[in-house]
């Protein structure tokens, strides 16, 4: 049993309920177990005043508080209003509370989605919600301009990638949270001693013992609840003005960007991959008007991505094996932005501010080291060599700051550098784009490694390889972590940082499966199963953070740079650059407007400037820039002080005393519901369906990649062509066309040496058309035209042969010929007399042919294999368990009674 664990949210369904003077939120657990009730007063026009009440309840005791406020809030015959307790809406959250001129909303979640099992727990994703105004209508001051503001704020469609778990802290990376569980209680030991909380918080005379008489040793766990990371943190203010007055179960975090999940079965073993991307909620808003970095060192489209590869057939964290990998993108860290006034598809670049100390990228890489550890590598992609100076600014002066606080770093800390013309690349030719970042991505993986909660598998002793051993990483008694970030940036960090940022995961992919045992050696090709599903998530993953700040779908693809993109891709890459530039030029500033109410960096009040008649939010972004800072940083020790003391570690992942303080502990018994994420995730209490489970309807690489019919290696790893998928990577049915679409593209001269060429990046948009046509008439099909004489025949002729032909390879209906027959017998005769042996002789291997042993097994071959040896606890189980089976049950043993004691106290007493 663990001796840590992670606090599972109380509150996971909550009813509103309403009378003419407050509102009651009742919330309880999943298992509807332990109730909480929340009480909001509806009396006062402009506060907001709420009173947890601390008890626990159970369900008979919520239907009788429920009664008693339903009886005395019952008004007098005659009377007008509403009498008694009405149910006003059913909710699985909070998103936070809000006020503008008039009274407080509270936001609630309605209606959720499940998009990610990580481990056995959910994550889920906001379908609805639903706003109410608190004060009553008889107490309400109303204000004009409050209805427009009411429609500013609703303008975030909160249903759209807003994602929240009950269980599992999104705000951190998957290697910060199992880190935090993994570290031995005894660093919690002082802290849990001082808490409030204690194991036994009734005492005898309160609660009743059915089992006293045992006299049996509680077993203690840690309860462990982590402090969220605020920077990717979207309800953070929302939620300021009642976190320090309610109970934590009813405070839910949510964050912005993507998550998907798919499954990949090698051989029927499920391995679950899963993207999130975190966008942070600082210096947050739309693509023209959010440029660069603030004076905090925040940068505009800044998102963390993660992918998380994990063996499904075993859900427990502690138990289970799990692998991530986490990069960045975001803005070049400068004060740079882009004057829209002009209406320009490409609006010039200029640097709005002088840093010639890097004061500002000091402080951004300040963060990541905090956050990653080092080394931080920076993939800067964006164009060295223009006719007219437009990208190459930013690449002028970031290189320079770069260097300026490299001189003050230890050496084996400094910010590696990598900078590459990826549009100038694009455009030749003869090159070939995805093999030089494939190899821009093994050095990356190498140098900051990955982490996994598992050591090395004897797998990876018997079939060794010699990149594994170059991987770096930080290597435990549990495995390894990663220590450093690959950051990766253009100009607007959208369609080629979404190309880059997909080789470098599918590279990561690689080493994760191999590290996890999966496959034989670290490296995936193009055109399996596996990449085409990771490929597919990725563009899911691009496109949703191209909409968000962009406002369109991507440009480029990954198929674009392959140069295998079907013959429409050119008219629809030209449809989103229209829809790009339309959402930039007319709806950006409204949706800039919405972000800024929501994250509350504006919050009206009575004699101050409203919101949309500010010329423009730069002051509520660059708060500091009103007011002299009193302890401005060195410039040579640009970096938080005692950070270099733990690197390559994160920081924020040493335990140190800051990071101690962030983390509350407490003892609870480890069969408390509060950590049980056994029950949580498959509620034994309930009956449930399997066609209704999460990990049956998630999308599947064998059930829509693998082939369609028998002979083909279901492997998901074998090199498939795109007429043998079930589902056409091309997006076409015609399979002549998708054959000539690979024929088209493998015609390519290959790639030259890398001196031959270059290094020098696109816009992510707006990229020159002249060089486009050569790719989009290499990728142009061909039509196969058809004789007159099969074009004459009907589908109803051509149906029945393709649906018996195609799997089988031949027509059922016939039946073989005796000539077949006879040779099939003949075939079965001698296969039986050749593999005939004698059960009583021993076969000495060593005499035919020397075998180097891989089994534990002391024989092991294709004749027979000796059973492991079962000790005798094991058989007794199994005998006792297939006893009980025909209705003869044993004694219970001590350890029964005191599991079977614990059940029933935290069950129904």
């Amino acid at each position: 049993m663990p001796q840590t664990a992670a606090f599972i949210g109380g509150i996971q369904k909550m009813v509103l309920y309403e009378t003419r003077a407050r509102y009651f939120l009742v919330g309880n657990n999943q298992a509807e177990t332990k109730h909480r009730v929340l009480k909001i007063d509806r009396t006062e026009p402009k506060d907001l005043v709420i009173i947890d009440d601390k008890h626990v309840y159970n369900q008979q005791e919520v239907r009788e508080l429920l009664s008693r406020l339903d009886l005395g809030n019952r008004t007098k015959m005659g009377q007008k209003g509403s009498s008694g307790l009405s149910k006003s809406v059913i909710a699985f959250g909070i998103v936070g509370f809000v006020r503008f001129l008039e009274g407080y909303y509270i936001v609630l979640i309605t209606k959720r989605r499940v998009m990610a099992d990580i481990g056995g727990h959910y994550i889920y994703k906001i379908e609805d919600t639903t706003m109410i105004y608190i004060p009553n209508d008889s107490v309400r001051v109303t204000h004009p301009d409050e209805a427009r503001y009411v429609r500013i704020f609703q303008n975030v469609d909160l249903s759209s990638n807003f994602y929240f778990s009950y269980s599992y802290d999104l705000s951190h990376s998957l290697q910060c949270n199992l880190t935090l569980l993994q570290r031995p209680y005894e660093q919690w030991l002082s802290e849990a001693s001082s808490a409030e909380d204690k194991v036994h918080t009734q005492s005898k005379q309160d609660s009743f013992d059915i089992f006293e008489e045992e006299g049996l040793p509680t077993q203690v766990v840690y309860g462990l609840r982590n402090q969220p990371y605020y920077k990717y943190v979207w309800n953070g203010k929302l939620l300021e003005r009642v976190k320090d007055t309610v109970h934590p179960d009813w405070l839910m975090y949510i964050i912005h960007g993507f998550c998907g999940q798919s499954k990949l079965l090698i051989y029927g073993r499920p391995v679950h991959i899963t993207l999130i991307a975190r966008r942070s909620s600082r210096f947050a808003g739309t693509r023209f008007l959010k440029r660069g970095a603030n004076c905090e060192g925040d940068v505009a489209n800044e998102v963390e991505t993660e992918q998380i590869v994990h063996d499904a057939s075993v859900t427990s964290f502690t138990a289970g094996s799990y692998s991530s990998y986490v990069q960045v993108r975001g803005s070049v860290p400068l004060y740079w932005s882009q004057d829209i006034s002009t209406m320009m598809p490409k609006p010039p670049i200029r640097l709005d501010q002088a840093d010639p100390y890097a004061h500002v990228a000091g402080l951004h890489f300040d963060q990541m080291l905090q956050r990653f550890g080092s080394p931080i590598i920076i993939l800067n992609l964006v164009k060295k060599r223009e006719k007219r100076k437009h990208e190459k600014i930013l690449s002028e002066d970031l290189y320079p700051a770069v260097v300026n606080l490299n001189q003050f770093l230890p050496p084996e800390h400094c910010i590696e550098y990598i900078a590459w013309d990826m549009a100038r690349y694009t455009k030749s030719k003869l090159c070939n784009v995805l093999d030089r970042l494939n190899m821009i991505a093994e050095n990356v993986v190498k140098r900051t490694g990955f982490f996994i909660n598992r050591s090395d598998f004897y797998c990876h002793t018997l079939r060794p390889d010699d990149r594994w051993g170059d991987v770096g990483g930080h290597m435990t008694s549990n495995g390894r972590l990663q220590t450093g970030v690959l950051r990766t940036n253009c100009v607007d960090c959208l369609d080629r940082t979404n190309t880059a940022q997909f080789m470098v995961g599918k590279c990561a992919l690689a080493y994760q499966l191999y590290a996890l045992g999966m496959i034989d050696k670290p490296k995936l090709q193009f055109d399996t199963d596996c990449v085409r599903l990771f490929e597919e998530l990725y563009e899911d993953h691009g496109d949703t953070l191209s909409l968000q700040y962009g406002g369109s779908q991507l440009v480029h693809r990954v198929k674009t740079y392959r140069k295998i993109a079907p013959w429409t891709q050119h008219s629809k890459d030209i449809m989103q650059t229209l829809s790009r530039y339309y959402s930039n030029a007319f709806s950006d500033a409204d949706r800039q407007d919405a972000i800024n109410l929501f994250l509350q960096v504006y919050q009206p009040s009575e004699g101050k400037a409203h919101l949309w008649e500010l010329p423009t939010d730069f002051y509520l972004h660059q708060k500091s820039t009103l007011i002299l800072p009193h302890d401005r940083r060195s410039y040579t020790m640009w970096w938080t002080q005692g950070i270099l003391s733990y690197l390559p570690v994160p920081y924020d992942e040493a335990a140190c005393e800051d990071t101690m303080k962030k983390v509350k502990v407490k003892r609870v018994n480890r069969f408390e519901e509060s950590i049980d994420i056994y029950t949580e995730f498959y509620k034994p209490y309930e009956l449930t369906l399997f066609d209704d489970t999460f990990s049956i309807i998630m999308s599947n690489a064998a059930r829509e990649l693998m082939p369609k019919y028998v002979g083909v290696d279901p492997s998901p790893f074998t090199v498939r062509k795109p007429e043998e998928t079930g589902k056409s990577v091309l997006g076409k049915s015609n399979k002549e066309e998708a054959v000539l679409q690979r024929k088209t593209a493998a015609s390519a001269p290959p790639p030259p040496s890398e001196e031959a060429i270059s290094t020098t990046s696109e816009d992510d948009s707006e990229e020159d058309r002249d060089d486009e046509g050569s790719v989009s008439q290499r990728s142009t099909p061909i039509k196969l035209l058809i004789e007159s004489g099969e074009s004459s025949r009907t589908q109803e002729e051509i149906q029945p042969q393709q649906t018996v032909k195609e799997p089988y390879g031949l027509h059922l209906s016939e039946l073989p010929a005796e000539k077949d027959v006879l040779i099939y017998k003949r075939f079965a005769h001698l296969g039986e007399n050749q593999h005939m042996v004698e059960r009583s002789e021993r076969i000495n291997l060593a005499k035919i042919i020397y075998l180097e042993p891989v089994s534990q097994f002391p024989e092991d071959s294709i004749y027979g294999v000796c059973p492991p040896q079962v000790d005798r606890d094991s058989r007794e189980v199994f005998e006792s368990h297939v006893m009980t089976g025909r209705g003869h049950v044993r004694v219970l043993c001590r350890e029964d009674m005191l599991m079977y004691r614990e059940y029933v106290k935290n069950r129904y007493m």
